[in-house]
């Protein structure tokens, strides 16, 4: 498995920052470790940092849109940061920036989301 997931709490936020490729192979694991992590600490917003995302296909669109689905249900609010030229062009193909905001880094993330006091 070429990818690593660093996960960390502030709050009621969960950042998350992903690092290698996110693909069909890598989907699964982390689809069960954020669920998992959103659920055991209470998680109510979600930043998605891909500063170290070498590659993602649709398999990784997926757990992304399934994150923000299950975030917004809470009446939570999700964004990503940090995207790489490759990633962004997907994520922009998708129209997931239609639905999801998109910040140049965590701390920009976490204050447009305006959950930071």
């Amino acid at each position: 498995m070429n990818l690593q997931v660093e996960m960390e709490h502030h709050r009621h936020i969960l950042i998350v920052r992903l690092s290698g490729e996110l693909d069909h192979h890598t989907a699964d694991h982390v689809r069960m470790q954020l669920e998992e992590a959103i659920q055991r600490r209470q998680t109510e917003h979600l930043v998605l940092s891909l500063k170290e995302l070498d590659f993602m296909d649709s398999s990784g669109l997926g757990v992304i849109l399934g994150r923000y689905k299950f975030i917004k249900q809470k009446g939570g609010k999700m964004a990503v940061c940090d995207v790489k030229p490759q990633v962004y062009r997907l994520l922009e193909m998708s129209g997931l920036f239609k639905i999801m905001p998109i910040y140049e880094n965590e701390g920009t993330a976490l204050s447009g989301l305006e959950v930071v006091s």
